[in-house]
């Protein structure tokens, strides 16, 4: 999703994918500058005498650091606060080194300021904001081997091997598309993830679904469908055991049903919005009750797998199916008028840029996905991983959570310039009737069904007081948690650890701030509290009877979990998706 061009086509698709990935930050863009320079023009002519006080604070600023340089090489420390990229002692011990840090120090500050002193509207002053912290992120001497000390000492210690490795982790990640955030080797999807028992027991061109085993001796009598996003793979929502939501699930006795998209080749680049809700959630809601024999099911659904699923419940209302009993909304925008950091990608010009690209279908590599939002969180996700990949040689350490960050999906175009354009540059989805989907109005007004939305309190893809806004559009919107920590981890907080607390409290209503002022924060995972939640509205208990399927119910089983599309590894130019369209009937007749 950056905003920028794509390298020459002589350059192999890997390469260009992981050049893309580094484009963004390597410098300010000709409209970021072009952008600077408009606003520093008109906040002359409007107030020069701020502009000249802000120049000479910064002036005087950088000139007491010379003078330091040349009259005291100790330099004196500063009182910034910490920053955990200068941890080696030579940053501070070592008179080259500070001064290195403390001028760093000084750009960034000034990048960090500049962007308040201009005369901008708030969308091009967070525009400006964010590509000067980009650009203050990339030139940290730390994220070179002749200016980091660390990079050097490991170097000397070595004799030279660590180089030889770096250059070996960048080589490797060249080819893969990205950068390497854990040891791609330590995990095996379907051996070491995504290992809660179950089977596939129906597929779509676009996605499967995997009905898990249960544990307990008795289920509750609704089902409960889980919906995934389709930017990442499902196992985010089943990593390891420990930390398995969907293995805690099925222990509490619900009966488990799980959405898997497939990673989407070019012959499926026509997919749309409309495809994913009827293939994704809607068909999948049918096989579900039809496989249990219920007329309801509890639907959970995450990021925009729950702007998908509330989608299909305003739907399901409008035609009076009535087929959902409750749903669950975990870090899920309805109202996308504040939709975080990645609104300084999303203007007219850059989606009008990308349906001129995807007019006749085509594929959206999940290598740009994952840079646009690896850029929002750069320092961490990708200056980080420079530093100690390649300049240190280090291989990176085993991590669930960052392995399943680096196994990206591809998307439909069509879907994506819809989904870009519809929710994020026009947010249509919180107007009744603004959006239209299979052939229905969407009107979030109709859910009213028992409605758990759950938020993050540090998460920068779906702001938590943006998701607050969902209790407006949603009548049944009864309970509304914020858990600690970002938009995944505040998700994966298993109920084993224990690590993060959450806020929650009455029927939200009023504003985010009130609400949060009169909230009450309980330690420990929000699981607990969803499961109660869920299980108040799951139905009675009822007995698993030997026989065809769990439950007395009715399964045709395509193939054990976690299935083949989890399993699918493709760019835009592989063959995935090239062959014809695989039908449900046709795999079960193999």
């Amino acid at each position: 999703m950056a905003d920028t061009d794509r390298p020459d086509a002589t350059v192999p698709p890997e390469a260009a994918d992981i050049l893309e990935a580094f484009l963004p930050f390597a410098a300010l863009g000709i409209d970021d500058a072009r952008l600077l320079l408009g606003g520093l023009v008109d906040a002359l002519r409007t107030d020069p005498d701020r502009v000249r006080t802000f120049l000479e604070d910064r002036y005087s600023r950088q000139l007491a650091l010379w003078q330091q340089v040349l009259g005291d090489a100790s330099i004196a420390e500063d009182a910034a606060p910490a920053d955990a990229r200068f941890r080696d002692p030579a940053w501070h011990e070592l008179p080259w080194f500070r001064w290195l840090r403390r001028q760093h120090a000084l750009w960034t500050e000034f990048a960090n300021a500049l962007p308040g002193v201009l005369e901008l509207s708030p969308t091009d002053r967070r525009r400006l904001a964010f590509a000067l912290r980009q650009w203050a992120d990339a030139v940290s001497p730390t994220n070179f081997l002749g200016s980091n000390p660390s990079a050097l000492r490991r170097a000397f210690e070595t004799e030279g091997q660590s180089v030889a490795r770096g250059v070996a982790h960048w080589a490797d990640d060249l080819a893969r598309g990205r950068i390497s955030m854990s040891d791609e080797a330590a995990f095996r999807v379907g051996v070491d993830l995504a290992t809660t028992p179950g089977d596939v027991i129906h597929e779509s061109p676009l996605a499967q679904l995997i009905h898990y085993t249960p544990t307990t001796p008795k289920l509750r009598a609704r089902p409960l469908l889980i919906v995934p996003p389709f930017i990442n793979k499902f196992y985010i929502l089943d990593l390891r055991p420990e930390n398995s939501f969907v293995r805690f699930a099925v222990e509490q006795g619900f009966e488990v049903f799980m959405v898997s998209w497939r990673n989407v080749g070019p012959g499926q680049g026509d997919a749309t919005w409309d495809d994913y809700v009827r293939e994704g959630v809607l068909d999948m809601l049918d096989v579900v009750l039809a496989t249990t024999h219920s007329r309801q099911a509890g639907v959970l659904g995450f990021c925009v797998g729950g702007t998908l699923a509330a989608t299909a419940a305003a739907i399901d209302a409008a035609t009076g199916r009535h087929r959902i009993a409750d749903l669950a909304l975990l870090a899920t925008l309805l109202d996308f008028a504040d939709p975080g950091d990645i609104a300084v990608y999303v203007d007219s010009t850059f989606v009008e840029r990308s349906e001129n690209e995807f007019r006749d279908g085509g594929v959206m590599p999940g290598t740009r996905l994952a840079a646009a939002f690896a850029s929002l969180r750069a320092r961490d996700l990708v200056w980080h991983f420079v530093e100690h990949n390649y300049l240190l040689g280090d291989t990176p350490p085993p991590f669930d959570l960052l392995h399943w960050n680096g196994d990206g999906a591809n998307l439909p175009g069509r879907l994506y310039c819809q989904y870009l354009r519809g929710m994020y540059l026009e947010n249509r989805l919180r107007e009744p009737g603004g959006l239209t989907c299979l052939g229905h109005p969407v009107d979030l007004g109709a859910i009213d069904v028992p409605t758990y939305l759950l938020a993050a309190k540090d998460d920068h893809i779906v702001p938590w007081r943006s998701a607050f806004e969902s209790t407006r559009l949603v009548p049944g919107a009864d309970r509304f948690v914020l858990a600690e920590s970002g938009h995944v981890a505040g998700v994966v907080n298993p109920a084993t650890t224990n690590r993060r607390g959450f806020w929650h409290g009455p029927r939200p209503s009023g504003s985010a701030g009130e609400w949060l002022a009169t909230a009450q924060h309980t330690a420990g995972s929000w699981w607990h509290d969803w499961a109660a939640w869920h299980a108040r509205r799951a139905g009675r208990w009822k007995a698993i009877h030997s026989g065809a399927g769990h439950g007395g119910a009715t399964r045709h089983v395509i193939e054990a979990a976690p299935g083949r599309y989890v399993l699918e590894q493709c760019h835009a130019g592989s063959s995935v998706g090239d062959s014809p369209r695989t039908t449900t009937d046709s795999k079960q007749d193999d």
